[in-house]
């Protein structure tokens, strides 16, 4: 009878620990997410590029005013492909963390771990938050609502940078 549990206590610890296994392929779900919002974000933006671009080739004159919010409009685009790249990097981090370590990236891209994809992703952010200033210091028309701004920016890029610096030393 002993023998028995005994084997019944193997088998069942034995397909549970398959289970447990196989179960990491769940993260093919925020793997295929994050690669297709990222996707998506960057064939959308190329097709609103293309589009700003041919207004401008074909010529129409260009007030300040019209030059201005070209400008703008490159910083949103660029604002845009921050996040895609960010998102792919997570898709990319996230594939090689579970499922396959062997992929061939460059070493700048290489995680091996969870606080490296979330280190990665709080420099997009910082990034994405410096490109939504200069978005709005460029779009600027006076006043001092920009310095309320700026200031919240500020502290949110140095907290942001302080984790940055306390979870990167050992």
């Amino acid at each position: 009878m002993f023998r028995r549990l005994l084997a019944s206590t193997h088998f069942i610890t034995s397909m549970f620990r398959r289970l447990l296994a196989s179960t990491r392929f769940i993260i093919l779900l925020p793997i295929v997410g994050t690669f297709l919002a990222a996707l998506g974000l960057m064939v959308f933006e190329t097709i609103a590029l293309v589009a700003r671009l041919l207004d401008l080739i074909q010529g129409r004159a260009l007030s300040t005013t019209d030059v201005k919010a070209l400008a703008v409009g490159l910083i949103e685009v660029v604002d845009v492909f921050l996040i895609a790249i960010g998102m792919y990097m997570i898709s990319i981090s996230l594939y090689t963390l579970f499922v396959d370590d062997t992929l061939p990236l460059p070493r700048w891209l290489i995680v091996t771990s969870l606080e490296a994809v979330k280190a990665n992703l709080v420099s997009i952010v910082i990034a994405v938050l410096a490109v939504l200033f200069l978005h709005e210091a460029v779009a600027w028309e006076g006043g001092s609502d920009i310095l309320a701004l700026g200031a919240a920016l500020a502290l949110v890029i140095a907290a942001l940078s302080l984790y940055l610096n306390v979870k990167g030393k050992p």
